[in-house]
């Protein structure tokens, strides 16, 4: 309908004279009596053209030439035009949505430019906490939304495993390998002190025996690092595919290092003047840039700062030549941005290449009371714990229930009743709703095979008409989505839909003795059906047939 409309007001401005077409805004009026949808173009124009809004609006509604899809067009306070379509034209795009299916519904933005969304990338040193798992759900959603807009993306997930927090899980390993085998041996003060540490450390004694017993760290810190962190590092790719994410390359700090990375971004820096000298440090010249104070990216003991191999690594993202980078970061990473857009900045490239999206923690509530801390990870309540206790479908969903920079409260009781209380289920049952109706249909011998071609007329209750409605606002939505590059949009966007048609389903019977009627409700729960999908493929969440 968007897409129609803009067409329309474009030919009606290039009638009054209009060559270069400015940016028309399409909406979705606050109230169904103002009409389906709406643009404040006239008032946009009237600086440029000298003239009231209100009269630049009544010009347009006179030229236009088609008024046939619209029952009505009215000029509202200042300028505003609002259009309200025919029910001939609402049957029209319902039986092409029902035709075209995800054509009709996602708009191609994209065009192929390639995309990086690098999302997660936790320090590989114990379980994913609720704050990982929500990173994960936006960055899967975002990479599924922007994909299904005609981008080429790639899901990288940055593996912090060159600096001291990597060492210390290899110490807090050694250490309880130690206790454990009857030596007494001080445990790290900042060290790991969850479950899994004895977990590996029962592991190594298993593989290993008693070979390390009584030797210093010194000597044994590399195998004791390795296996500590690439068993976490494999316990957290499992938890992320029974999550239902998997990402199409793991980038290694390590691997920065190794491959001679960092030093060539300090030298590219240095050629380009923004690395000095300063108290037997190496700086980077950041307030070029607009970061509030200048960084240090080799100490005076030559030591790498963190922030030496985020240079390297988003140098060699710019290398890959994408057209833009997304990062997903904690809401505690909030003064990071300036920083890292002030190294794209002196590597030669726009700031705006690259765009931060920042997540903010859960909180975990049973039954309205906060839940404590696990005896697992001897901190938080791990990710794992939550989705084995409600499903990695209900986690994710409600994950993208709100905004990423809102604060969030995950309520494990309301996650796991079957209730309109729940989201997920609220929305999962409208479409296996949908599929217990065509069951029934399909028991009495109703013809269901082409709807796209179904009588529509039938369909004049208010409700039916809202819903179509609501279907055809789909692919603004997805748009809207897909330009924010903000997948909740869609979490919203479907929990409204289910919130029309579950009224709709006890009030109106679906399958009846008028078969007319039947197919044409038919093929309005089938769009439903498709929206639905659609949208829960996006999140990354299934749609059960039954439940």
């Amino acid at each position: 309908m968007k897409k129609h409309l803009l067409r329309i007001i474009e030919e009606a401005l290039k009638l009054l004279g209009i060559e270069t077409m400015p940016a028309i805004e399409v909406e979705v009026p606050p109230d169904d009596s103002m009409g389906d949808l709406a643009t404040p173009v006239a008032m946009s124009l009237s600086k440029i053209l000298k003239k009231p809004p209100g009269k630049i609006a009544d010009e347009i509604v006179l030229s236009i030439t088609d008024r046939t899809i619209f029952e009505r067009i009215d000029i509202a306070g200042p300028g505003f035009l609002n259009f309200k379509f025919t029910k001939e034209y609402l049957f029209l795009q319902l039986g092409e949505l029902l035709k075209q299916k995800s054509s009709f519904l996602r708009e191609d933005i994209g065009r192929g430019r390639r995309v990086q969304v690098e999302f997660i990338s936790a320090n590989p040193t114990g379980p994913l906490h609720l704050g990982h798992g929500r990173g994960g759900a936006t960055g899967e959603a975002l990479s599924n939304l922007l994909r299904a807009a005609g981008y080429n993306v790639d899901r990288e997930y940055y593996i912090n495993d060159a600096g001291k927090q990597v060492k210390l899980l290899g110490l807090s390993v050694f250490a309880k390998y130690q206790s454990l085998l009857g030596i007494e041996y001080p445990f790290p003060e900042e060290g790991y002190k969850g479950g899994y540490v004895e977990d590996i450390a029962k592991e190594m004694i298993q593989k290993y025996g008693r070979k390390y017993l009584q030797m210093s760290f010194s000597d044994v810190s590399d195998i004791f690092i390795d296996y500590s962190y690439n068993t976490m590092l494999s316990c957290i790719r499992k938890e992320l595919e029974d999550f239902g994410i998997v990402f199409d390359t793991w980038q290694s700090e390590r691997e920065l290092f190794r491959n001679g990375e960092v030093e060539k971004a300090v030298e590219e820096l240095r050629n380009r003047g923004f690395i000095y000298e300063k108290d037997g440090a190496l700086w980077f010249r950041a307030t070029a840039f607009g970061d509030d104070k200048d960084r240090v990216i080799i100490k005076n003991d030559g030591e790498y700062t963190y922030f030496t191999s985020d240079i390297a690594y988003h140098r060699k993202k710019i290398e890959r030549k994408y057209d833009e980078l997304i990062d997903i970061w904690g809401a505690d990473h909030h003064g990071y941005i300036p920083r890292v857009q002030a190294v794209i900045e002196a590597l030669g490239y726009p700031k705006d290449k690259l765009k931060v999206l920042l997540v903010q923690m859960v909180s975990l509530m049973r039954g309205g009371k906060p839940v404590q801390m696990s005896k697992r990870s001897g901190e938080f309540v791990t990710l794992r714990e939550v989705i084995d206790e409600v499903g990695a479908d209900t986690t994710k969903f409600i994950f993208l229930t709100r905004r990423p920079d809102s604060h969030l409260e995950f309520d494990i009781e309301v996650a796991k009743t079957q209730s309109a209380e729940n989201p997920v289920f609220y929305v999962q049952y409208a479409n296996a709703r949908i599929n217990s109706i065509f069951a029934h249909a399909r028991e009495k011998n109703i013809p269901v095979g082409t709807l796209c071609d179904a009588d529509l007329s039938g369909l004049s209750v208010p409700d039916e008409l809202r819903l179509i409605k609501k279907l055809l606002m789909y692919p603004m939505v997805f748009e809207g989505a897909a330009n924010a590059h903000e997948p909740h949009r869609i979490t919203f966007y479907l929990q409204e839909l289910a919130g029309m048609f579950h009224p709709y389903y006890n009030k109106c019977k679906v399958v009846s003795d008028d078969t007319v009627l039947t197919i044409a409700r038919l093929a309005l729960c089938e769009a439903v059906r498709i929206v639905l999908c659609d949208g829960l493929e996006i999140l990354g969440v299934t749609a059960p047939e039954k439940m």
